[in-house]
Order: structure tokens, then sequence, then C-alpha cells
């Protein structure tokens, strides 16, 4: 087939345009390569059978063309990060919702247009996820404030200030971003949905958790915990984990996100279709702290700060078992094995200027942490 892939030289969208060769597709890359991606001289080498058009993907409209006789689209491209997200809010939205209107707007100027277009969205879009009263009730309950956050109340409790117990997030629970980014992924969901029937194209949306693996960015300091703190500690510096360390998250290696990419693009599956495509376990922030510097063979202090950021969640791990059904998903790497190839790759990467802390007084100076 032929395959266009938006953001196809970012984290995700390289290790899917290798794929695609290896399975012998026609691939096209459209990326506008950003400084805070791939830094001030960008090195990049193109997986085979793939072209790039260097291209902001709000400019798409100017170059439809790109898209004529394309079979499935990929819609990568997106700014990432929660925190940037809450003072960078018309860059976000323009990037991310912009972006994507541009995206349809192309497709529907072709004379012949994809059939499929399988969107990136993300497990932020639920706010703080799927939880369970004491009644065995499913809630989910509203973001925290900054007052909760900085009297140190994480974790999340209903009405009456009863504690709730975390569970899979399923597919089922509506709309309930606490950040710009989330609200910019919830409107893209929606501006495809809007579009598929009229432009006659299968939309699929995958909810991806907490992307990880070799090739991640080890320069953009608003993404990625993992990169983050490996940079940090090969050069002895101390991570701080915000909160009380006991946060979770679902983290999924790239390949398991890749294969379940690959499979929304070969499955029948009927417009409109989301699954989630995580690891369906919760790992502590604590933890792993722990694996990553074992993985590393590294040995750097520590410290639970009880910093916080506005807009961030306490846990949240997917259900996967639509995306097993649907899709034949099954996430294949552990998190042991996938933090010990992450940590052989980054090794032999160069070492780059920490920029967390930097990070960290801007959103200070915004008001949106501590």
């Amino acid at each position: 087939m032929r395959v266009l892939v938006t953001g196809g030289l970012g984290f995700i969208g390289t290790e899917l345009c290798r794929t695609l060769g290896r399975l012998g597709h026609e691939t096209v890359i459209v990326d506008s390569v950003t400084t805070q991606v791939h830094g001030e001289t960008p090195v990049f080498d193109l997986p085979a059978g793939a072209s790039l058009v260097r291209l902001d993907v709000r400019d798409l409209p100017l170059r439809y063309d790109v898209l004529e006789g394309v079979d499935v689209v990929f819609h990568l491209a997106a700014e990432t990060g929660t925190g940037q997200s809450m003072y960078q809010i018309q860059r976000y939205v323009d990037v991310n919702d912009r972006g994507t209107a541009a995206l349809l707007e192309a497709i529907a100027q072709c004379s012949t247009r994809p059939r499929k277009v399988v969107l990136t969205s993300s497990r932020s879009v639920y706010g703080e996820g799927a939880y369970r009263d004491n009644s065995g009730r499913i809630v989910q309950p509203n973001p925290r404030t900054r007052g909760q956050l900085e009297s140190g109340a994480w974790e999340p409790c209903d009405d009456d200030g009863a504690p709730l117990h975390m569970m899979g997030t399923p597919e089922t629970l509506p709309f309930a971003p606490g950040s710009i980014y989330a609200a910019t992924k919830a409107s893209q969901e929606l501006l495809m949905s809007a579009a598929s029937e009229a432009l006659g194209f299968t939309a699929v949306t995958l909810r991806l958790q907490n992307v990880y693996g070799a090739g991640q960015s080890l320069q953009n300091p608003y993404t990625g915990i993992i990169s983050i703190f490996f940079n940090r500690a090969r050069q002895g510096m101390m991570l701080p984990i915000y909160e009380d360390g006991r946060e979770t998250r679902d983290f999924v290696h790239v390949d398991d996100v890749v294969a379940g990419l690959v499979a929304a693009m070969t499955h029948d599956v009927p417009s409109g279709t989301v699954c989630n495509i995580g690891s369906g376990i919760a790992t502590s922030v604590n933890e792993l702290a722990a694996e990553l510097l074992r993985a590393g063979g590294l040995d750097v202090p520590v410290e639970v700060t009880g910093q916080f950021r506005v807009g961030d969640i306490r846990h949240n791990f997917a259900d996967i078992n639509r995306a097993r059904t649907l899709l034949g998903y099954a996430p294949q790497v552990a998190l042991t094995d996938g933090l010990a190839g992450f940590c052989a790759w980054a090794s032999g990467e160069p070492v780059y200027a920490d920029r967390l802390d930097k990070a960290t007084e801007e959103l200070k100076a915004k008001g949106l942490a501590n």
C-alpha cells in the first residue's frame, strides 16, 4: 500500500515507518522537523521505502497532492507535553487541532482519497481515568485542584471524602481533559469523527499510554520521564520524584505501539473505532525510577520532592480488552526488558545538557508548578 505518516520522523513515527518498509509498503513522511524534538542540527536516516516531504502539517492544503493515491494515513503529528501546553496554549491548539483540520481539508481536495485514517490520541483525554468507589461503582473523579495538590491530598476521593480505587480505564469513559494538551487530543478525535463519513474514509483512533523505547528524544524536557531520568542519571544528577512517587502510569514499549498501529491499518473495523493501546499494567514512578537505574547500572540519589504540576493526573492505566478483541493486540515487551533495551541504546547516544530544571522554572513562573 501507499501510506502517509504525519510526524513520521518523530519517535513513534520513525519506528512505524521502519516497520511499514519491512512489510513492503511505500511510505510518505510529512514532518516539519521541530527543534524541540530533533535539536538544532537534526540528523536522521529515512527508513527503507520512505520519502520525506518536509512540511508543517498545517500547510497540507497547499500540498494536498502528497495525499493523492494514498491508501492509509497515520496522523501522528502533534505537540506533546501536559505542562508546556498549559502556557503555550495557542501553539498547542494551533498545531494539534488546526493541523488536524488542515489534514482533513487536504483530503477533501483529493480526487482519490485515503480509505482509512488512523489517529494517535492519548490516555490524557480521560482526565483522572476510571476508579471504583467502595460500593463497586465506576466513577470518574474531577481533576485535582491546586488546593488539593498544595495540601498533599494526592489521591482522588469521592464527594464524601472516601478513597477511590484505581482500575483499568475503558474506552467508554467520557472525555474529561485536565490539560490543554488533553483537550486538543479530544478535539482531534471529534474532528476526525465528524469528517470521516462525509469524506468517505474509515476513522480509527488509538489512545496511547506512556510510550517509551529506543529512539525516544533525549533532549525534550516536556515529554518522556524515562528519557529525562536516564539523561540526568548518567550525568550523576539526582532524580526528582513529584508528589509522593506513588502516582502510576501505564508504560508501553514503542514496538507494541507500532504493532497496534499496523493492526489498526490491516484489520477491518467500523469507522469510529477507538482502542486503548498500553501494557494494561500500572507502574508507580518510584518503581520506574528503581527499575531504570537497575537496567542502566546507574547509582544516583532519588528524591521524592512533593512537587507537582497542575494538570497532571494521579493514576491511569489502560483496559486493553477492546484492542485485544478488535485488533488482536497483545503487548509483548515487559517493562524490565524494554528498559534494558532503552538503556543499551541510550548509553551510546550523546550526553545532552539537562533542561528539566529550566522547564520546571518556566512552569513555576506561570503558576503551574510548585
